[in-house]
């Protein structure tokens, strides 16, 4: 592959730039994640392949795999990045004054500044399968669902009524969006480019899903794993139609 310098010590490969192996850090998991994020951001999630994530990172494509247990690790770790992002305020310092309406915006615009930052990586952090079934899209992290629902919980919602917020909450957001992304050009549709190269292994192991550390989520798991779909959408439906009725009386 041809090189073309672009200025004393930096070389570009193809279209990607790579830094010269002295500033280089040393190639790690969290160097390839933020890697991958920064190129997707720039270029799309269709636009990324192992060879191309290396040349950014100026090593061999094999040398990813030493780190990243192929293409769907990749693509968890992305999602999982992304997601840690969101921070959901604790008691303090909203406090008492400041119930559950104002929690639930913090968090509504924590996760909307994911889309914001990452456009053309928001489709995958709501689509991508969750680690358990009950848990939904974008509010998909165990971490994150158990700081909301021990937030629910502080602020005075009891234990039925959390769940039912965290249910109808995180499909108002990731309705919304996925609409918001799409049309800033971004694509809803499962991706598609393989990301494995070279013959590198691509299993990525399962590992059992422990809520040792959620307590709030163990608590509630039972209920978690209630899903009545008809019955989900009538409910949003209705409050929609409440919401409605109420601006056009006024």
């Amino acid at each position: 592959m041809p090189v073309l310098c672009v200025r004393p010590g930096i070389q570009s490969f193809g279209t990607e730039t790579a830094l010269p192996s002295s500033e280089r850090a040393p190639l790690s998991r969290d160097a390839i994640l933020e890697a991958a994020i920064e190129y997707v951001d720039t270029h799309g999630l269709n636009a990324l392949t192992m060879r191309r994530l290396g040349e950014v990172l100026g090593v061999e494509a094999m040398s990813i795999y030493h780190h990243v247990n192929g293409r769907e690790d990749l693509l968890e770790g992305i999602v999982d990045r992304i997601v840690a992002g969101v921070r959901v305020p604790p008691y303090e310092p909203l406090g008492p004054a400041n119930g559950w309406q104002t929690f639930l915006q913090h968090v509504a615009h924590g996760v909307r500044q994911i889309a914001v930052d990452h456009p053309a990586l928001f489709p995958l952090v709501a689509t991508r399968p969750p680690s358990a079934p009950w848990l939904r899209p974008p509010l998909r992290s165990l971490d994150l669902v158990e700081d909301f629902l021990a937030g629910l919980v502080a602020r005075g919602v009891d234990d039925d009524d959390a769940v039912e917020v965290y249910k109808v909450f995180a499909s108002f957001l990731l309705g919304h969006l996925l609409l918001e992304v799409a049309e800033q050009g971004a694509s809803t549709a499962p991706d598609g480019e393989p990301l494995d190269e070279g013959d590198a292994p691509v299993g990525n192991g399962q590992s059992k899903l422990s809520l040792d550390d959620h307590p709030t989520i163990l608590r509630l798991a039972p209920r978690l794993q209630q899903h009545d779909v008809e019955a989900e959408f009538e409910k949003s439906i209705e409050a929609l139609l409440d919401r409605i009725d109420a601006e056009l009386s006024q």
